[in-house]
């Protein structure tokens, strides 16, 4: 990893998660399974042909906006707090429309990856990339599998998505097989309810091993360390929104001790409808691994999906549910 970027929480994101770019995706889809070199004709004629057109936000825009709000506190002379890298399959020609919005929302995004149809996941760690969103599920899963950096498919964007608070970054993360790893949520889905939570009262007083996302968590953590505000009056707010409850939560508040990180609230919801808290707390962005949840609250706030490892239990045990 660059040095200069090891303390800079960097932000990978496609151009149809920053964009909505549904329509243009559309048209390449259409003659894609008919012929390939006519549906990347078609598509660089429809970019070009909008070149100048404005482009709607896509899921991941409130997240880069606040994120890049942050680098107003950086300190003189260091790494900036965040970096945001455009990764996007376009060429560099049809790429121009997304530069031209890039500048028209005035965001300061200075790095970009156009790979003219390749995936861009083996440029992850040429950016020194942390968080990939995409709205490409292959891309999302080739990043998770190789343990690369954290990684999410990013919903539709939601249609009545509120304005969070000025000046604050608001992340919400789900638990299990997200921040920890999925062994937790493998006994649940195998072995129920009651042995779940027998196990997780059992070992409570035993931290529980990383998921995909600890490393991103603790990265946030150390963001929060170089920002000039006590972490309880933090611009950072984090949330974690999960389905345990009662005997099961204590190892949850156990394991972050143990990792050295803070978490503004947590919310055991016991199997209740997570979006109805997730629409008070209004994140920038909610990431969790169950489409069960996502479904409803990327109605309501930006969401992404983390894919499980293709080799994970977990897969097979949702096929067969």
């Amino acid at each position: 990893m660059s040095s200069h970027l090891s303390e800079t929480l960097v932000i990978g994101i496609s151009a149809t998660a920053l964009f909505d770019l549904k329509e243009a995706d559309k048209v390449f889809r259409e003659k894609y399974s008919l012929d390939k070199d006519t549906a990347i004709a078609k598509y660089r004629k429809y970019m070009l042909e909008r070149e100048g057109e404005t482009l709607e936000d896509g899921t991941g825009m409130p997240l880069v906006k606040a994120l890049l709000e942050l680098n107003k506190y950086q300190p003189k002379d260091e790494a900036p707090l965040v970096e945001v890298v455009v990764m996007s399959r376009n060429s560099p020609e049809t790429g121009i429309r997304v530069l031209q919005n890039i500048r028209k929302n005035n965001l300061k995004i200075s790095r970009h990856a156009f790979t003219g149809g390749e995936s861009v996941v083996d440029y992850l760690d040429a950016f020194d990339v942390d968080l990939f969103l995409t709205t490409t599920i292959v891309d999302a899963q080739k990043v998770i599998d190789g343990k690369t950096c954290a990684a999410a498919i990013l919903k539709n964007p939601p249609k009545s998505h509120k304005k969070t608070l000025k000046g604050q970054v608001r992340i919400a993360f789900d638990g299990d097989a997200v921040l920890f790893d999925e062994s937790s949520e493998i006994v649940y889905k195998a072995e129920g309810l009651d042995k779940f939570n027998k196990v997780e009262d059992q070992h409570q007083d035993e931290p529980m091993q990383e998921g995909p996302y600890a490393a991103l968590l603790k990265k946030i953590s150390r963001l929060q360390e170089r920002l000039p505000f006590s972490v309880e009056y933090s611009p950072i707010r984090i949330a974690i929104v999960t389905a345990r409850n009662t005997p099961a939560e204590m190892r949850v508040i156990k394991t972050l001790r143990h990792w050295g990180v803070y978490v503004d609230e947590i919310f055991f919801l016991g199997g209740l409808e997570k979006t109805n808290v997730l629409e008070a707390f209004h994140p920038h962005i909610f990431f969790d691994d169950q489409d069960l949840h996502l479904e409803n609250a990327s109605k309501v706030v930006p969401a992404g999906k983390v894919p499980y490892l293709s080799s994970s239990p977990l897969n097979k045990i949702n096929n067969k549910s």
